[in-house]
């Protein structure tokens, strides 16, 4: 993957069936099989749609117009949402993603960010980890779906962002 293609910039609204989709395949990749069954019978593709559309202020991606490879959402202090396509994995693409979000979300003055994670999905909290997050526990998170909200018991992961204003 070029440089200029690692480019971080905001997602576009004729992009969000494309991204719905790309979350919708990078759902059931990293959470079919660790989760309960009852909230993956609420993960259909419409309900990401729904999500993207009401997060778009906050949505960036990397990869060409329209066709985006990855993206990432971040919502009050929270790191909301990264997914990047398989083909993308290993690219940097993530990496791309996850500064650009720390940096947005520092320059909105937060401290410190939160993200949850689902337990069990062990290549995520690589990633985080990687990143300089920090496991703090496990938390009862509160997972919007498209019947409200679904109780879940995720990793809490937090990282003090030194570069706040």
């Amino acid at each position: 993957m070029s440089t200029e293609r690692m480019h971080v910039r905001n997602a576009e609204e004729r992009e969000i069936d494309h991204l719905a989709r790309l979350w919708y395949e990078g759902w059931q990749d990293a959470h079919a099989q660790i989760l309960p069954a009852e909230l993956r019978r609420l993960r259909a593709l419409d309900g990401f749609r729904q999500r993207l559309q009401a997060a778009l202020p906050n949505t960036r991606v990397v990869g060409p117009r329209g066709a985006p490879y990855g993206f990432c959402i971040t919502k009050g202090d929270e790191f909301y949402q990264i997914y990047v396509s398989a083909h993308a994995r290993g690219s940097g693409a993530a990496g791309a993603l996850m500064a650009d979000a720390e940096a947005r979300l520092a320059k909105s003055g937060v401290e410190t960010a939160w993200l949850a994670c689902a337990i069990g999905n062990h290549r995520a909290a690589r990633f985080y980890e990687k990143c300089g997050w920090r496991r703090v526990g496990v938390a009862t998170y509160q997972a919007e779906t498209s019947t409200g909200t679904f109780p879940l018991e995720v990793w809490r992961y937090e990282k003090r962002l030194a570069f706040a204003i």
